[in-house]
């Protein structure tokens, strides 16, 4: 039985970063303290540290904590010598206004960012006045999951400095009783652990204290450095005297389900697994190993078939066949020979496996009371097949027809998580990404450990009617052994005397049914144990858990589904003061006696933040207009211009497939040249489209606007926003650039060129660079877009020219023999005043020759 991760935090206070270690005392952290209250398995997290400046100068002081990506931010407060400056959760919009009225004459940074597996990392800094007191709360509340059997605190404690007060403190109350508790940390012998922990648990009542002095937290006897650089985790579980537990307070009730002893159904299960040529090598073995790890594993009473993907679907066995021993060692055997090469047919594997599983129930090769699982793994996205995501999605969808769960593993960054996400959602399935590490094999290990003993299938919890309002889901394909379901929701009438729950479902052997039923006045009596917890913890706990499945069902959802989920979602994240996808935090703090203003917002998977260039290849188009194509191949680049009248809109990219559309508006000099051997030509208007999300970006000089459907939000280029929703990141960087990501894959930066306001000739500008374009289809095209698949070139014959500095050439491109001139163009990405100088072979006449087509061919009526 394993756990369920609660991440409580990572802790780092330390003064600003370019100081040196020698000088970081200035700034004395003297009290820290982590309190987790933890009821009913809602927990409530409150992170408090106190420090001083002793410096004779005023000091930055950061705050940096480490939460759990499933924690929602409550409240954040910031106290300066007795002056309180709090937190304030606002609807996303509503923040973004707020926060512009105070980002035009002060610094501003996004508060929340991905950090690693499991974790958020929220940060602030402030300068602190010289002798000045500094205190930072912060607040976060989850639901902890059961996870093998176990509930897990998990905190990463990291201080930086020896802390005269440091303690983590943390009470359980668990209505059911509790079973067992545990602390260990991993920073810190057993022996020192010990003369500083306190655990003890009796009944209901559960209590955790870690507090070392400072010799204990010295990394050596006469070091000044801390140890506490590590993990320190609690785990518990409750009694389980009964299957199921209801508690009710103030007219709302939570519904815990976790029965034990119950036989094991057995399971028909097909491995979907991605062998194109992107596995090959580390991938590739640590999933071979993960497979013969999990053969082990699996029950003589389960069927299984692998289904091997790349540009074609091979599969191990025609039909599903019975764990037995012989077929296990045959499976083995198998497992070992597998090879990866080829492309990616994700929609023809899947359907094959879909099918497969339809077919064994149909013709009764499979027990009646078993349950049939599809497990995919995959590296990267559909490129061939079937490679639109939705309409693999679709076929997905009406192959399973909700017979059976999917669960999609994503393994490494570079493919579409959020399709593999929402098609495994709705197929009541989840999607777990697998992290590119050395302990690959063993994620892939944990994630089947966890649905590799179902218990019941087609689980539901039944209330009687009309008693129940606002219920959260109550009916569940699966449980699983170590597992829990939940569900809560609001009475009726609060004054009822007996509440009961019923849960039904199809067990191994028989049909099962569990009855809990409650008596409100032994409940009350119950409840007036809880001597430190907070009262309204049921009805917090159901608002955490209604807010993440109406998220969870938005990702699916589109029109008018998708608008009523949203609003619901949104009150009930500002009704509780929830940081969610929905909503921002503006955390008000003092900065040279004026006000600035920060925003916390939830980032999406992956996170996001700054942009930094990566590296080649990249493709970009800025200045006159010169359009620029990086090929690391060749170490070299391509450039050529397209000489149009002003007002002419380009087609720069656009995918038929993803639905991506770039479209650019040329824009003049102040003196309007109709001469186009002397003119200047820039792009001054810019329009991003993705028809497939619905949303718009229409970029001028002045201003951002995006467009959400009918909904629209404007921006100027005083603004420094980020705008996240699934699939979608737009990042705003005052007065320099805008960083626009649709998923994991493609992403383009809008670079701002301000001229000075009086130049007698030039006008404000945008360059347009494609950083990312990997999730593009085969199928993109555009002045841009139809160079982002390999094509060859070559350079021969290399002359003077009539410039000394800029030689002549012959190319071989697409079967075209064109005269070139060396010469070169800026990147300005990194510098927007001065650019980095980039050499290329320019394409004289529009590119002609280069381009398919010409120049004209690419020209369109509008923006979008």
């Amino acid at each position: 039985m394993a756990s369920a991760y609660w991440s409580c935090l990572i802790l780092a206070l330390l003064s600003g970063f370019s100081q040196q270690l020698e000088k970081v005392h200035d700034i004395e952290v003297y009290s820290t303290k982590i309190s987790c209250q933890v009821t009913s398995r809602f927990a409530h997290n409150v992170v408090t540290t106190k420090a001083v400046n002793l410096a004779n100068v005023s000091k930055e002081v950061s705050f940096d904590v480490e939460l759990p990506k499933t924690a929602f931010i409550t409240n954040f407060t910031l106290t300066i010598d007795g002056v309180t400056y709090p937190g304030n959760v606002k609807e996303k919009e509503v923040a973004k206004k707020q926060y512009e009225k105070a980002v035009s004459q002060g610094k501003t940074a996004g508060l929340v960012k991905a950090s690693g597996r499991k974790l958020e990392k929220f940060t602030v800094s402030v300068n602190v006045a010289a002798g000045s007191d500094v205190t930072f709360e912060l607040t976060y509340e989850e639901l902890l999951k059961r996870h093998k059997g176990k509930y897990e605190m998990y905190l990463k404690v990291q201080p930086k400095q020896l802390v005269k007060e440091f303690e983590i403190e943390a009470d359980i109350f668990e209505p059911q009783g509790i079973s067992m508790l545990d602390a260990e940390a991993s920073f810190i012998t057993n022996d020192v652990l010990g003369s500083a922990l306190t655990k003890s648990f009796s009944g209901k009542k559960g209590h955790v204290s870690f507090k070392p002095n400072l010799d204990q937290q010295r990394s050596c006897p006469v070091c000044t450095d801390s140890l506490l650089d590590g993990d320190f985790i609690i785990t518990y579980d409750v009694n389980r005297v009964s299957p199921a537990n209801v508690q009710v307070v103030n007219g709302y009730f939570v519904h815990f389900f976790a029965p034990e002893g119950l036989p094991i159904v057995p399971k028909n299960v097909v491995f979907v697994i991605d062998v194109s040529g992107s596995m090959s090598g580390r991938k590739l073995e640590q999933t071979k190993d993960a497979l013969l790890k999990i053969l082990e594993d699996i029950m003589e009473t389960d069927y299984l078939n692998f289904i091997l993907f790349s540009g074609d679907v091979t599969n191990w066995k025609d039909n599903l066949v019975q764990a037995t021993p012989e077929n296990i060692e045959a499976a083995r055997t198998f497992v070992r020979g597998i090879e990866a090469n080829g492309m990616t047919n994700i929609n023809d594997a899947l359907l094959r496996g879909i099918s497969m599983l339809n077919k064994a129930r149909e013709e009764n090769t499979v027990p009646e009371r078993s349950t049939s699982i599809v497990i995919m793994l995959t590296d990267g996205d559909a490129n061939t097949g079937e490679s639109n995501p939705s309409k693999i999605q679709e076929n997905v969808r009406n192959a399973i027809e909700g017979k059976f769960p999917l669960y999609n593993l994503g393994f490494g960054k570079n493919l579409n998580y959020n399709f593999l996400e929402s098609m495994a959602l709705e197929n009541n399935g989840f999607a777990r990404r697998i992290y590119e590490d050395s302990d690959a094999n063993l994620q892939l290990q944990g994630f089947y450990e966890e649905v590799a003993y179902p218990l019941m299938t087609e689980v539901e919890v039944v209330y009687p009617q009309n008693t129940i309002l606002d219920l959260t889901k109550n009916s569940y394909q699966h449980f699983y052994d170590g597992s829990e379901i939940v569900v809560a929701g609001r009475l009726v009438d609060e004054d009822m005397n007996n509440f009961k729950a019923d849960v039904k479902g199809h067990g191994a052997m028989n049909d099962l049914t569990f009855t809990e039923e409650v008596d409100m006045k032994e409940m009350e009596k119950a409840l007036l144990e809880q001597d430190y917890i907070f009262g309204n913890y049921i009805e917090r706990l159901w608002a955490y858990l209604t807010i993440e499945q109406l998220l969870e069902k938005r990702k699916n959802a589109r029109g008018d589904e998708k608008e009523n989920l949203t609003a619901q979602a949104l009150d009930l994240s500002l009704k509780y003061h929830f940081v969610t996808p929905l909503t921002s935090m503006v955390v008000t703090k003092p900065e040279d006696f004026e006000n600035q203003m920060d925003i916390a917002d939830k980032p999406g998977e992956g996170g996001h933040g700054d942009y930094h260039p990566p590296a080649a290849p990249s493709y970009y188009v800025d200045g006159d207009p010169h359009f620029i194509i990086r090929v690391p191949e060749k170490d070299d680049a391509i450039c050529f211009n397209i000489d149009e009248e002003p007002g002419t809109v380009l087609r720069l990219i656009q995918d038929p497939i993803t639905g991506l559309t770039v479209n650019g508006q040329i824009i003049g000099d102040k003196k309007g040249s109709s001469n186009p051997e002397t003119r200047k030509t820039y792009f001054g208007k810019l329009g991003i489209a993705n028809a497939q999300m619905d949303f718009r970006i229409e970029v001028t000089p002045e201003s951002i606007t995006l467009w959400n459907g009918a909904a629209q939000s404007s921006f100027s280029w005083l603004d420094t926003v980020t705008v996240t929703q699934d699939g979608l990141s737009v990042i705003i960087n005052r007065k320099k650039n805008m960083v626009v990501s649709f998923g994991d894959g493609v992403t383009f930066v809008v670079v701002l060129h301000q001229v000075w306001k009086k130049h007698p000739d030039h006008l404000d500008f945008l360059g347009f660079y494609v950083v990312d374009s990997h999730r593009m289809s085969a199928q993109t095209h555009g002045l841009l877009g139809q160079f982002f698949h390999p094509f060859e070139f070559e350079v021969s014959d290399i002359r003077p020219g009539s410039d000394p500095t800029k030689p002549h050439a012959t190319m071989v491109v697409k079967n075209h023999r064109l005269t070139v001139t060396r010469g070169s163009q800026k990147d300005y990405r990194k510098d927007v005043n001065n650019g980095m100088k980039v050499a290329c072979w320019f394409v004289h006449n529009n590119g002609q020759g280069l381009i398919d087509g010409v120049h004209r061919d690419y020209i369109v009526s509008s923006l979008f």
